[in-house]
């Protein structure tokens, strides 16, 4: 089972379906994984009823990390910005399928801390309480 999710992953990387840029995002926000180089830079944009409209990234790193955006942006794309604000770790490596050791769950998690960081409306070098992760 978990040569499907790899194969998803690796269709996901080499071709994303939300990378790029949002005309008028309501939400910006972009971070590193100093352990290995990732970055990625993340735009959302929302309806009048608080709904993901629009979602894109850009960045710079291994396939697991920019899967992993294009792959979270899929999901949320259509959700309240309430329930996006819920979605957990767990939940994103439920979407991944695949096991992780430390080191790659730092790459597939920094698409989540990006977009809670765009959505929670933090500035460069700020982060999120444990509860909010």
């Amino acid at each position: 089972m978990e040569d499907l999710y790899r194969e998803y992953i690796l269709d996901h990387y080499k071709a994303p379906r939300f990378r790029g840029h949002l005309e008028n995002p309501a939400f910006v926000y972009e971070d590193d994984n100093p352990t290995c180089g990732d970055h990625l830079h993340m735009e959302v944009a929302v309806d009048e009823n608080g709904v993901v409209s629009a979602a894109r990234f850009d960045g710079m790193g291994c396939a697991l990390s920019q899967a992993s955006a294009d792959i979270l942006l899929e999901h949320i794309i259509g959700k309240p910005l309430e329930e996006v604000k819920q979605f957990s770790k767990d939940d994103l490596l439920n979407l991944l399928g695949i096991t992780l050791g430390p080191v790659r769950l730092k790459c597939a998690l920094l698409s989540l801390k990006v977009l809670k960081g765009a959505i929670y409306g933090l500035k460069p070098g700020e982060s999120l309480t444990d509860e909010e992760d």
